[in-house]
């Protein structure tokens, strides 16, 4: 694919003749060049036009991952995406020759194909660590290649035996290379070959299909005549023999180096740690597998190489110079660009994107300069100036002090971890809540027998044995129980009426609760508010100032205030979105806003340490304005609050910080716009209750880093206005999360490492019993730093104090409880430790973890835990999760359950959470949802009349048959998968959903059978019998009983529908007749079918209506 949207002319090529002349010495077989005087991207440009010129393949070895990555990025950008590539190490971790990585196996497996079959030369980009690790032989990758095609004739069972003898790993369903399954006449296989899986139909022994898939949803996209399936060619333990990638090279491959004596050396050390870990009789397998310092001296021998590094002879030296550091300050700049303008250089900007570019336009249009240089929208990693050829080369990330995060392209689609379909799966022995009879245990699915024919059903367990099978056709009325903090619920017996009480209790509750949020929402829209003018060019000029790239969320949420606090109605408005991302920068915006319309702001927070931090966050992003801010908190004297009080009286403070004093009687505001509060579920019932009366009059924005789940968004939408900022910042550095075992050597070494690069530390410990003992211990660890203890048995005063001290930097090593799980923001702290990890939620894990990596440096998380062995099964997936997501927005989502608990009874009140526990969070949910649509419908119909539309609900609708419908075992025979697809089946809601749902079932694992057709018909049949007012079907004996719905007051009998459908009943009595049965709940009406044999029939009747 061509690289597009830049003018050629304006790339720093290096036409000089340096490079002609360096050139014309490698066609020469000159052996040896040395090269100085390039810097940061001026040595991939440099490259780029050599291989420009050369035509051959040019093998780059960097020092470290890290700069081959940057590197790789800066050639990507600018070349064509065949002309360049990245060749990867395949292992995890740095230095850790254990894991592999199936990314970076894939990776490196499609380059060694490649290079083996002499495919066009092109630059290879790579380091120490990745040519380490010897390769398959040449003349053996041949052997590892299955090519199939479209009619060929292969029997199925030994294409299974071939893929074995490839090493693939047979699995339910493919997600990663190596693995393929067997469903049926079709074979799914993940090559290494290709970015997605392949999907291999037959037709009895001949290939019918050949097709690609995705791997999320399992469904084929394209088709293909022929393919090749390629084995793993970098399985260690395979007897097969290796050698070094640069066998695969042509001799007039040039070879680029940093420093070829340092290549030499990792490659030694990497040999003495793998020596280090294997018994004496294993070790001389290791010369097979790995490549030492020696043998690339021998190898480099036969290539010409390029060392860039300063020496006597063949010397070729550069004119360029690093990017200068012009820490945010645009003035300088300015100044320093026209100064090269004026010289007669060529001047480019190169931006991460189109945002980026138009900054940077509304920075130059805004000074009186008349400069204008040329913004390019592609990134390089480190900016320079060439001054030969007098062109000046910036890179946007190093002007604004942003981190620049390299990029490597995944080789294939990778499966995501963990998605919310995934987390709701239902194991054996899982709590479920069924919404009639209560919680029970999830025992599988069953096959029953009714009137002999086979069905499938869901096997609950309650108490004292009793065991309820619920229909497939009822699934949507059973779902997983969550609890909060995993905490077990109690199960009652059948029919005990238990229930029943609990289900009512917490109803009307929680309708309590809904009403009160709906009745202060609509007295709020009807009250009028101070009226906001439109954005300044002053606040254009803040929001232009901020150093990070908005995300769309944040542009969203930005927008929805502006439009609350230009609207005539006081604003209500809960801003909620994990650590890190970017609230506090929306809430800036509104209170300069405010300010700019001559309205005072007040913070509130809930802890004097926030107080503090918020203070210097915001003093430091309003520097440049015209804004006076101070804070209040228990540090500050008397005097110095007497003082802070009558200024904010007087209206010489714009902008107050501060704790639950600012709600006190004793503090008067001259004019308050805006109060915004910080984690207002922190704050006791007094301070809450002054806040509410606070909220009557001015406009109020409430901030959570506790996430609020979609289902309940929905529902509060009518009761409070809310923004989900849900996308975390770009380049922001992913948290290099590591398990490890106490060992001293790597704690003293990770802790020596930050404290020498100018940073802080936290170590977690939450056993206040010993947690003295730890201290010491990496006291003698670190014997030159600065370590504080706190705990929650500390006092009050003293500990915020050493919080304090270490927010200013006074200590190198903060030894704590949780108690810094939230709320502790510490940009300079980018390393911590959790000790025994194995003892913490999910959730828990996500939140401390997230007290690193809030700035532009690189965070390293460590997870000090026992072994693996002594470790439950729930701790060891718990560690799993935490540790594979490690970027930022991934916890969110992996500790999602037990967070939305906590938000959910944050936001609706403590009592909320007891009901949680008692009926489960997504039973809750419904409760909820029903509660908010009939007060919608009820109590405050004139407000939300737009939004209502009378219908029948289908919430409640049953099917009741002895027909055989199902999917049967040998068409899925994966059980998870049925329950799955039974689930997807049941929220389908419309014709197309329900094609789409055919489709792909036949995509996935062939024709469908008769029973499962039948099972796709009760859909369309459900959908019919709602639309004319029926609840539950009975299809059994050969006829069909259609129950009306037993509600007399529900809005259907209000409509049309009920007398249409009564009088074509009345008209059909000959195919169908209704009457009134008497039940102890009341009389229900029903109409009863004759003469219906299948689902196809029961269709065609109801259609007639």
């Amino acid at each position: 694919m061509k690289k597009v949207g830049y003018n050629p002319h304006s790339l720093p090529f290096f036409k000089s003749l340096k490079v002609q002349k360096l050139q014309d010495s490698l066609s020469k077989n000159e052996k040896k060049t040395f090269i100085n005087g390039l810097y940061g991207s001026a040595k991939s440009f440099f490259v780029k036009e050599l291989y420009r010129n050369k035509k051959q393949t040019i093998f780059w070895i960097l020092n470290d991952k890290e700069s081959a990555a940057y590197h790789y990025n800066d050639l990507e950008n600018f070349m064509d995406d065949s002309d360049c590539c990245f060749f990867i190490g395949s292992y995890k971790r740095n230095k850790e020759f254990n894991k592999t990585d199936s990314q970076n196996i894939f990776m490196r497996t499609e380059i060694i194909k490649n290079l083996s079959l002499n495919k066009k030369s092109k630059i290879i980009v790579s380091y120490p660590e990745a040519i380490f690790e010897k390769v398959l032989i040449k003349k053996e990758i041949g052997k590892r290649i299955l090519k199939l095609s479209k009619g060929e004739k292969i029997e199925l069972e030994n294409l299974n035996e071939k893929l074995f003898e490839y090493d693939f790993n047979r699995v339910d369903f493919v997600s990663e290379p190596g693995d393929f399954s067997v469903r049926g006449g079709i074979v799914d296989v993940f090559s290494f070959s290709d970015k997605l899986p392949f999907r291999i139909e037959f037709f009895g022994d001949e290939i019918e299909s050949l097709r690609t898939f995705e791997i999320d949803s399992q469904i084929s996209n394209n088709t293909f005549l022929s393919i090749e399936i390629l084995a793993d060619l970098e399985n260690k333990e395979s007897l097969q023999q290796r050698e070094s990638i640069f066998n695969f090279l042509s001799p007039n491959c040039s070879i680029i180096t940093e420093n070829k004596l340092f290549v030499q050396q990792e490659l030694d050390d990497y040999f003495k740690i793998v020596e280090n870990k294997y018994d004496s009789n294993e070790k001389e397998n290791l010369q097979k597998l790995y490549y030492n310092g020696l043998e690339l001296s021998e190898d480099l021998k036969k290539f010409s190489i390029i060392e860039f590094k300063k020496s006597n002879k063949n010397q070729n030296s550069f004119k360029t110079i690093p990017q200068p550091s012009f820490n945010k300050k645009f003035n300088l700049l300015i100044k320093n660009l026209l100064e090269y303008k004026n010289k007669g250089y060529e001047i480019n900007i190169f931006c991460s994107s189109k945002n980026q570019i138009k900054r940077f336009k509304d920075i130059f249009e805004r000074t009186e300069s008349n400069l204008i240089p040329g913004l390019i929208e592609k990134s390089i990693h480190k900016g320079f100036v060439n001054h030969e050829e007098k062109k000046v080369c910036y890179s946007d990330h190093e002007i604004f002090d942003r981190y620049h995060k390299f990029n490597i392209k995944a080789g294939f689609s990778r499966k995501k971890r963990v998605t919310l379909n995934e987390l709701n799966q239902l194991e054996i022995g899982d709590y479920v809540t069924h919404i009639d009879h209560g919680i029970g245990i999830f025992g599988g699915l069953q096959k029953i027998e009714v009137n002999g024919k086979k069905q499938e059903a869901i096997k609950l367990s309650y108490s004292e044995r009793d065991t309820l099978y619920v229909s497939i056709h009822l699934i949507h009325k059973i779902c997983k129980y969550n609890g909060k903090d995993g905490t077990k619920p109690k199960i009652f017996k059948l029919g005990s009426g238990a229930w029943k009480k609990i289900k009512l209790k917490a109803k009307s509750r929680v309708k309590k609760v809904a009403f009160n949020l709906i009745e202060a929402y609509a007295k709020r829209k009807l009250k009028k508010g101070f009226q906001y003018g439109p954005d300044s060019s002053i606040q254009h000029e803040l929001e232009a100032s901020f150093i990070y790239e908005d995300t769309p969320d944040q542009v969203k949420s930005t927008s929805d205030i502006k439009n609350d606090m230009e609207s005539p109605q006081p604003m209500d408005r809960l801003i909620c979105g994990d650590v890190g991302f970017g609230k506090t920068e929306i809430a800036i915006r509104a209170a300069f806003k405010a300010i700019d319309n001559g309205k005072q702001v007040a913070v509130l927070v809930p802890t004097t340490v926030l107080a503090f931090q918020h203070f210097k966050t915001f003093s430091e992003r309003l520097k440049d304005f015209p804004v006076t801010i101070d804070y209040l908190n228990r540090f500050r004297t008397n005097k110095e609050k007497k003082i802070i009080k009558g200024e904010v009286s007087s209206g010489k403070i714009d902008l107050i910080i501060g704790t639950h004093q600012l709600v006190n009687k004793s503090i008067e505001f001259k004019n308050l716009g805006l109060l915004i509060v910080d984690e207002e579920q922190k704050f006791g019932v007094s301070v809450k209750e002054k806040i509410r009366s606070i909220k009557e009059n001015i406009d109020v924005l409430t901030l959570t880093a506790t996430p609020i789940p979609r289902t309940l968004q929905y529902s509060l939408m009518s009761a409070r206005d809310l923004s989900i900022i849900n996308t975390p910042p770009q380049n922001r550095f992913p948290i290099d999360s590591n398990v490890i075992s106490f060992k001293e050597e790597i704690i003293s070494e990770a802790i020596n490492y930050e404290i020498q690069r100018g940073g802080q530390v936290f170590f977690i410990h939450n056993r206040i019993e010993n947690i003295q003992d730890v201290a010491a211990l990496i006291s003698r660890l670190v014997p030159n730093a600065d370590i504080a203890v706190v705990h929650g048995r500390l006092d009050g005063k003293k500990l915020e104090k050493i919080m304090l001290d270490f927010i200013s930097g006074e200590y190198d090593i903060l030894i704590s409880t949780t108690i810094i799980e939230s709320g502790l923001d510490v940009p300079n702290a980018n390393t911590i430790f959790i000790n025994n990890a194995q003892h913490f939620g999910l959730s828990d894990l996500h939140q401390i973890r997230g007290r690193v990596g809030r700035s532009n440096k690189k965070a390293f998380c460590y997870f000090i835990t026992s072994p693996y062995s002594s470790m439950t099964k729930e701790a060891r997936k718990r560690i799993e999760a935490i540790e594979q997501h490690t970027e930022l927005g991934s916890g969110f989502f992996i500790a999602m359950k037990d967070l939305e608990i906590r938000g959910a009874g944050d936001l609706l009140g403590a009592e909320q959470s007891g009901f949680i526990n008692d009926i489960g969070f997504e039973t809750y949910q419904k409760i909820l949802k029903e509660a908010v649509e009939e007060l919608k419908s009820n109590n405050f119909k004139d407000l939300f009349n737009d939004d209502l539309e009378i219908k029948s609900s289908n919430n409640n609708f049953q099917i009741d048959t002895d027909l055989e419908i199902l999917f049967p075992d040998d068409y899925i025979n994966n059980i998870k998968e049925r329950l799955k697809l039974y689930k997807q089946l049941s929220e389908i809601n419309n014709s197309i959903e329900l094609k789409e749902f055919k489709n792909n079932l036949k995509d996935r694992f062939g024709n469908i059978p008769y029973q499962t057709i039948d099972l796709l018909k009760t859909v369309e049949l459900k959908w019919l019998a709602i639309d004319l007012g029926f609840e539950k079907i009975i299809l059994k004996n050969n006829k069909m009983i259609c129950r009306f719905i037993s509600d007399k007051e529900h809005t259907y009998y209000l409509s049309g529908n009920f007398q249409k459908t009564l009088t074509t009943i009345l008209k059909n009595k000959n195919l169908c007749e209704v009457k009134e049965k008497k039940k102890n709940s009341g009389d229900v009406l029903l109409a009863t079918f004759k003469e219906i044999n299948s689902i196809h029939e029961a269709l065609n009747r109801l259609k007639i209506f």
